[in-house]
């Protein structure tokens, strides 16, 4: 007689769906990306709400720095007078409120206090600027500190100069350094 081979079909693939700890396993994965990205756009408002006072301390650093060239090139004082008050100079040592350039022109010397703290020149309301509408904020909470040293052992002809910016963003204290030399020729 012949036999009877039963042959079972078993299921291989189930079809229940997810486990609750998959499910959790995938909302941790998704939570830790999404706090990710949340940090990354906190991060890039903080840097968009201090860059307009790194700006202000880039600047207000080299505007020194181009005062300092420009007494020498122009001589309104002389090459010895390039200094700090303390080694017999004009310029004023420590760090100042950050005034204007006073009558002879040159930032942190004794005559700046007289012209008062730099402003920031923003358009008004028609946009137009310097048509008398314009907007001015003083520049208060910004110092500008100048030193100029002698590098006489290397080349009496050459100083160099050290425009340190300190300011306040919030809560924080930050510093802007510029280093540069100036020499005695123009």
């Amino acid at each position: 007689m012949g036999a009877v081979v039963l042959v079972r079909t078993r299921r291989e693939h189930r079809e229940d769906g997810f486990t609750l700890i998959e499910a959790i396993v995938a909302m941790l994965i998704m939570t830790v990306g999404l706090l990710g990205l949340a940090q990354a756009f906190i991060i890039g408002l903080q840097h968009m709400g201090t860059s307009s006072s790194n700006l202000i301390a880039r600047e207000k650093a080299r505007e020194a720095v181009e005062s300092v060239h420009t007494a020498r090139d122009t001589r309104t004082i002389t090459w010895a007078e390039i200094r700090n008050v303390s080694d017999g100079g004009v310029f004023l040592d420590g760090a100042l409120t950050l005034n204007a350039a006073g009558v002879d022109g040159l930032i942190n010397t004794a005559d700046d206090s007289a012209a008062g703290i730099e402003t920031q020149r923003a358009p008004g309301p028609n946009g137009i600027l310097s048509d008398g509408d314009d907007v001015l904020t003083p520049l208060v909470g910004f110092q500008r500190r100048m030193q100029i040293r002698e590098l006489e052992p290397v080349n009496p002809a050459l100083r160099e100069v050290v425009i340190t910016i300190t300011y306040s963003v919030g809560l924080q204290q930050r510093t802007y350094t510029l280093r540069t030399f100036i020499s005695s020729f123009s």
